[in-house]
């Protein structure tokens, strides 16, 4: 669980969301994570069956990443969370900044 729900494995899902992409693809769509995390990650959400992973037998092989059923499932409920998480950032940045603001030892 912690491989898929975690900051790649989030990502990833998410950004298989509008269709396929290629490693390489998504590797610049995500951004900030190393090529080696990219392909652990995927391996993982392949074997979890969230991710179905397509070799196309061509010189050299052409590999794309989509979301399975399971995977859809999963992305809902991701991109629910997200655009909560959007819809309430002031909020939370708020209570963060009255939070430190109490929490500050006085000058």
């Amino acid at each position: 669980m912690a491989q898929v729900t975690g900051r790649w494995g989030a990502l990833i899902i998410a950004a298989l969301v509008p269709g396929p992409m290629r490693f390489s693809g998504l590797h610049r769509h995500i951004g900030g994570i190393s090529q080696k995390m990219l392909s652990q990650y995927l391996k993982s959400v392949v074997r979890y069956g969230l991710v179905e992973r397509l070799v196309e037998p061509t010189v050299p092989p052409q590999v794309t990443y989509s979301l399975t059923p399971l995977g859809r499932s999963l992305a809902q409920q991701l991109c629910a969370l997200l655009s909560w998480f959007s819809a309430n950032t002031p909020a939370l940045e708020a209570a963060q900044q009255s939070y430190d603001a109490a929490d500050s030892p006085a000058r």
